[in-house]
């Protein structure tokens, strides 16, 4: 077998052989296969496509080129959740707590943030002493005992998907709908869920900002985890808007507490339950309906049921559990800045992506992999889109330890915002739903 002769069936967009796609993965990560073959290859892929049967076969191939995690030690069904990425996106935390208080059983492995997107164990290094690194034996067994535990995805999953992404970064193949399907769904296959559970953003602050792109991508990765016996599910939302008030570690931390303290903003309350709610269907498949799982996780959340189980988590990974009751254990930024509206109007769009690289300048991401993260630093939003404003009203009001970074992030945010006269129309911040 030859790569040379691979690269040209795909490029004559021919399906290829189940052994052919193991073979080409597999000497790719061992060096055999050079980088300028798999780049030839990757460009075939971005022209041609993959077939259904292909592309899960692909995804496969990657996951099996590391670790697979055993979790068969847990009882019951496991289920996982993933997003896309996106600006204030802090519901990871929200939905796994209410998941567990239900009887689910929540095992996930989340990344660090990157650019404009946050990262959930960035937030939750932001509570005192939390550790996100567990063994494998004491991750199952916190998972048994409280039905929840969120911890730093390993080096050792998928190591051909860091190298094909590293690989594509530089020849212009991230933008394929089958790459970034592969991508996500390797780690996911790898990572031992029975049922995923997808959040696909789409708009100014998402990789996919068209609704037929998202809806492309979450057909993708949910028949990529069907052909693998996973069960799956995906749920499109909106971010053409940065969700709920905070951008930023702790200040996101301090608004998932306060949403399981049932006075979490109205938009990540609502999606956090939608999310719960498919979750528990996939828990309880043939047992309760998505209405009756609804309101499971509605119960959960409204009784303090979630919240108690949150606190387990934190209090099972070593952090100061008194977080819970008591947001000012986080720290809070040395310096805040009040941004103000430039002119009276409605807020008719925010660029999100710009409001998220706003608070990088702040210090609340990484430009590279390798920056440092200021935990209290961020943008807590005092008005959004729909929302009006006067003339030098209080639109937002930044946070950092360094009263310099203010003014050009500052400019990035009013940049971001635009003012009309007319008030937007508002939809829901659930655009679609596959399941």
């Amino acid at each position: 077998m030859r790569m040379y002769d691979l690269i040209l069936k795909k490029r004559r967009h021919e399906e290829l052989r189940e052994e052919e796609i193991q073979y080409i993965v597999t000497h790719y990560v061992d060096g055999t296969i050079p980088d300028y073959q798999m780049s030839a290859f990757l460009m075939a892929v971005m022209l041609q496509g993959m077939t259904h049967r292909e592309l899960a076969t692909f995804t496969m191939a990657m996951a099996k080129s590391g670790t697979i995690v055993d979790l068969s030690a847990i009882d019951g069904v496991k289920v996982d959740k993933h997003s896309t990425g996106g600006v204030g996106d802090k519901t990871t935390l929200i939905i796994g707590a209410i998941v567990a208080a239900c009887g689910g059983k929540v095992a996930k492995m989340s990344g660090r943030g990157l650019g404009h997107t946050g990262g959930t164990i960035d937030k939750m290094e932001s509570i005192p002493g939390l550790t996100t690194t567990l063994t494998e034996e004491d991750f199952i067994n916190q998972v048994n005992a409280i039905g929840l535990a969120v911890i730093g995805q390993s080096d050792t999953i998928a190591p051909a998907d860091k190298k094909i992404y590293a690989l594509r970064d530089v020849t212009a193949t991230v933008d394929s709908i089958p790459l970034i399907a592969s991508s996500i769904m390797s780690k996911k296959l790898a990572s031992g869920a029975d049922a995923i559970l997808l959040d696909v953003k789409v708009g100014s602050g998402a990789f996919m900002k068209t609704l037929d792109e998202a809806r492309q991508l979450a057909h993708a990765m949910v028949d990529i985890g069907c052909a693998n016996g996973r069960t799956m599910g995906a749920v499109i939302t909106d971010m053409d808007i940065p969700l709920g008030r905070s951008i930023g570690n702790a200040l996101e931390i301090k608004e998932v507490i306060e949403t399981l303290h049932n006075g979490g903003p109205p938009d990540l309350t609502h999606e956090c339950l939608v999310m719960a709610a498919h979750m528990l269907a996939m828990v309880h498949k043939g047992l309760h309906t998505y209405d009756e799982c609804f309101h499971m996780a509605q119960n959960a959340l409204e009784s303090g049921m979630a919240r108690e189980s949150l606190r387990a988590m934190i209090d099972a990974q070593g952090g100061d559990s008194r977080v819970i009751d008591d947001v000012t254990i986080l720290g809070e930024a040395q310096y805040s800045y009040a941004v103000t509206a430039p002119a009276s109007g409605y807020i008719t769009h925010m660029n999100t992506e710009q409001c998220g690289i706003a608070a990088v300048m702040l210090g609340a991401g990484r430009l590279t992999k390798d920056s440092s993260i200021d935990m209290t630093a961020g943008i807590v939003m005092q008005k959004k889109t729909g929302d009006f404003v006067e003339c030098g009203e209080v639109m937002a009001i930044l946070y950092a330890d360094d009263a310099s970074l203010f003014e050009k992030a500052t400019d990035t945010y009013v940049e971001a915002v635009t003012i009309g006269s007319a008030a937007p129309i508002m939809g829901d911040i659930i655009l679609d739903q596959i399941v």
